[in-house]
């Protein structure tokens, strides 16, 4: 195992999150939030001491990590950079043990939006800002593991050649420096846009930086205790429908439209995205509640926040739930088992059946109507995904039912955790708290929101290749 190469690339990733201190000290700063500093002084010079450290220990060994260092490798940089995120939560006034503090920042690095926290409002601002950049950094960094880890031949289980739409130059590993470049420049670019839009609408700046984190990140963290206290009017509503709608598309969607390469055929997968939401608004667009309120509900839910208007989830909470398994896009920050591979399975199980009434029948194998074709391999990974899915909602909800919380609550809050998607009203678990839970429950939570973003099968790989050797 080359853990001097991980090592040098887990600095890497140390780093950001320097930059993250620096931005609340200057925050802190300039609008008198003295108290808070320290906090952030304490977390600048441990990541840039851990970073320092690791990158100079890595710094002469190979660069070239093979798919199972990778995979270590991700898993390390959410464990040790949520280690670093959780310092501002621990050193807080709010006198919470480091357990809940590491709580606290996996679900802001995975996008999950679980909070320990109750009355946001009252939160210092400093903090709030963390948690939601905590969020935003979590998002840029998935994306990165995306593109240019998940994407590797040896087992490309996030099967992104089906859908993806960038620069063919893209994932070559002979450029990951300026890949990771582009990639980062487009997602600032992106966040500038959602922050413009949301500010236009009139919602007040402080809250707009951090909805905009939170909606490009896919995640749940607020800066009020609910959505209905920032986002008031039809406008407002109608702008978050469309960020919520962007959220869950392919990520190079709107590069492609920058860089004047958008052909519908490169985009089938964003496509057949809108049409299921919009059957799926209209299968309960007749319930009696606002309309703008519903779209938001179900685009969140698909989109895998779980932000929402709705005070009440009228009965709608299992179908609400069963959207969020769904997810969206392959290359986007959405969990879930992902659109393209129900479809796989859905294609194929077709296909099986029509080769069983009509023996001679061709088979048509490309996906969502484009130049590429499903593969033996792509139907054999998007069924292991579908199996290692529920499995791993049967053993979540198995820790969380010693927890004397009722099996409901454990159904509910595994498949939340397990789609990164945050316990709001329309789920019926707006009420649930996180902070009186047992340590085992904390901790298998923690784990399995990571799982959720990197997915059960690529643990079991890991284990494969440390215990079973070939």
């Amino acid at each position: 195992m080359n853990f001097k190469s991980i090592s040098f690339y887990l600095g890497l990733f140390c780093f950001p999150i320097s930059l993250l201190s620096i931005l609340n000290i200057l925050y802190a700063s300039y609008f008198d939030f003295f108290l808070s500093i320290n906090a952030y002084l304490i977390t600048l010079f441990l990541s840039l001491i851990l970073g320092t450290c690791l990158f100079i220990y890595g710094k002469n060994a190979n660069k070239k990590i093979n798919f199972y260092e990778q995979l270590i490798l991700i898993i390390s940089v959410y464990l040790f950079v949520s280690i670093l995120i959780s310092i501002p939560f621990y050193l807080s006034n709010l006198k919470i043990n480091f357990l809940s503090g590491l709580f606290e920042a996996v679900s802001g690095l995975t996008g999950t939006g679980f909070s320990i926290f109750k009355n946001i409002k009252y939160l210092d601002p400093t903090l709030i800002l963390w948690r939601s950049s905590s969020q935003w950094i979590g998002g840029l960094y998935f994306l990165i593991f995306l593109i240019l880890l998940f994407s590797n031949k040896s087992f490309n289980f996030k099967m992104t050649q089906l859908t993806y739409s960038g620069e063919s130059t893209f994932k070559s590993e002979d450029n990951i420096k300026n890949n990771i470049l582009k990639l980062f420049i487009f997602y600032v670019i992106l966040s500038f846009i959602f922050l413009a839009l949301l500010n236009f609408s009139g919602i007040r700046l402080f809250n707009s930086l951090n909805l905009s984190m939170s909606l490009i990140s896919g995640g749940g963290f607020l800066p009020s205790d609910n959505l209905g206290n920032i986002i008031i009017t039809g406008f407002q509503k109608l702008t978050l429908i469309i960020l919520l709608l962007l959220s869950m598309l392919n990520f190079f969607l709107i590069f492609n439209i920058f860089n004047k390469k958008i052909l519908l055929k490169n985009h089938n997968e964003d496509l057949y995205l809108i049409i299921l939401s919009l059957i799926l608004i209209l299968l309960v667009f007749f319930n009696k509640f606002d309309s703008l309120d519903l779209i938001i509900s179900v685009l969140s839910s698909l989109a895998n926040s779980g932000l929402t208007l709705l005070k009440s989830d009228l009965n709608l909470s299992l179908y609400f739930l069963l959207i969020t398994i769904v997810g969206g896009s392959i290359i986007s920050n959405t969990s879930g088992i992902k659109l393209a591979r129900f479809y796989i399975l859905l294609k194929i199980t077709s296909s099986e059946i029509i080769k069983l009434i009509s023996p001679n029948s061709v088979i048509n194998r490309t996906i969502f109507s484009s130049e590429n074709k499903i593969t033996n391999e792509n139907i054999k990974i998007s069924f292991l995904i579908f199996i290692s899915f529920f499995l791993s909602l049967f053993i979540l909800s198995s820790l969380l039912v010693i927890d004397n919380i009722g099996f409901e609550r454990s159904f509910k809050v595994s498949i939340l955790t397990l789609t990164n998607t945050v316990n709001s009203e329309m789920y019926g678990l707006q009420n649930f708290n996180f902070t009186n839970l047992l340590i085992s429950s904390k901790i298998s939570l923690i784990i399995f929101m990571i799982i959720g973003k990197i997915e059960l099968i690529s643990v079991f790989l890991i284990f494969k290749k440390l215990f079973l050797k070939d």
